[in-house]
């Protein structure tokens, strides 16, 4: 709110500013020459403004890239995520040069040619040679780009379903997540939403065999450096399963399956530990103990501590409590993980009970 009301009162400053100019032209009128045409005082002083401009569009951008750094997420969790920031930066970095390169060569252009008295413009009807430099240039950096984001995009999708890939469902519906895990047979039973009936909320076929030694959780477990093929299904609308730490995204669509495909690389416990991570929990717990000093004023509880822990999220706007869509992860060894699984019930058992 406070940022909203800063951007008004700098609006209303230029518009007051504005008019005062304007009033200032009106009391000076019949002064000095009015008909409208710049003069070489004001072709100079326009030069002059616009290398100001360049300079603090510069100061700027070095700010913002510097003050928003606090908002990059860490490195990545997963194994394909690598690639993934790695063609980003490269992406990133591209731009800003483009960036830094153009805005230059215009604003330094239009003080070096500014208008003077007598001074004529050169006219070229057409310059082949520049032609093919703006456009050469541009087709084979972005085909490189392009054929880069291709092979990296191929690399994380055409994966092998190889024997040691675990295989887990994530159930999407309004609002949240459940995680099915193949039994031993590490296959996947058969689903659909027309089977949800009492506890079967997730849609299993209860005559299918596969299904009978599936897990249904509301935590999704994974074993660190392990292949985990994730199948997604919707109950309702088209959510979007989203991983931030893991750099992974894919929609969940009614009526069909969609998968995904990574390997955990990072631990929940060895990213909470991270220098990053521990630096982060400490600004965000410090927010928190201010705001709850003024909670407490108000006579109302506290701000619990808070403790990092991965979450995938819904990244569809999905109805009224789409910000609450989220179910927490643990990416954890595989002993742990193994003994974890080993207490959860079977979907066989629960129907019996």
């Amino acid at each position: 709110m406070t940022e909203i009301l800063i951007i008004i009162v700098v609006g209303l400053l230029g518009i007051t500013f504005w008019q005062m100019s304007k009033i200032l032209k009106l009391s000076q009128s019949g002064k000095k020459d009015d008909n409208g045409v710049a003069t070489d005082a004001d072709n100079k002083t326009q030069g002059k403004l616009m290398l100001w401009f360049a300079v603090l569009f510069y100061a700027f951008m070095i700010y913002n890239f510097w003050d928003y750094s606090k908002f990059y997420l860490p490195e990545a969790a997963s194994k394909h995520g690598v690639d993934y920031d790695r063609l980003m930066m490269l992406s990133i970095l591209i731009i800003v040069i483009v960036q830094i390169v153009t805005q230059f060569l215009l604003h330094y252009f239009s003080f070096k040619y500014k208008g003077k008295k007598g001074k004529r413009a050169l006219f070229f009807a057409d310059n082949d040679k520049l032609e093919a430099v703006w456009t050469i240039i541009p087709v084979i950096v972005l085909a490189a780009l392009i054929i880069y984001g291709l092979f990296t995009w191929s690399d994380i999708m055409n994966f092998d379903e190889d024997e040691d890939a675990m295989v887990v469902e994530l159930y999407a519906y309004q609002f949240g997540w459940k995680a099915r895990y193949a039994g031993s047979d590490n296959t996947l039973g058969k689903a659909n939403v027309r089977f949800i009936k009492g506890i079967n909320t997730l849609g299993l076929d209860e005559s299918d065999p596969y299904a009978a030694d599936d897990k249904i959780t509301t935590e999704l477990h994974l074993p660190v450096n392990k292949r985990v093929i994730f199948k997604f299904r919707s109950q309702d609308i088209l959510h979007s399963a989203y991983f931030p730490f893991f750099r992974a995204q894919m929609n969940v669509v009614p009526g069909m399956i969609t998968q995904f495909s990574f390997v955990p690389t990072i631990t929940s416990d060895e990213m909470r530990n991270s220098k990053y991570m521990v630096d982060k929990v400490k600004e965000i717990n410090e927010i928190r103990a201010e705001n709850s000093e003024e909670l407490v004023a108000k006579g109302e509880m506290p701000l619990d501590p808070y403790e990092f822990d991965y979450y995938v999220l819904c990244n569809k706007i999905c109805g009224i409590s789409h910000y609450n869509m989220q179910m927490k992860i643990i990416v954890e060894e595989e002993e742990d993980f193994q003994a974890w699984l080993a207490q959860q019930q079977e979907f066989g058992e629960s129907i019996k009970q």
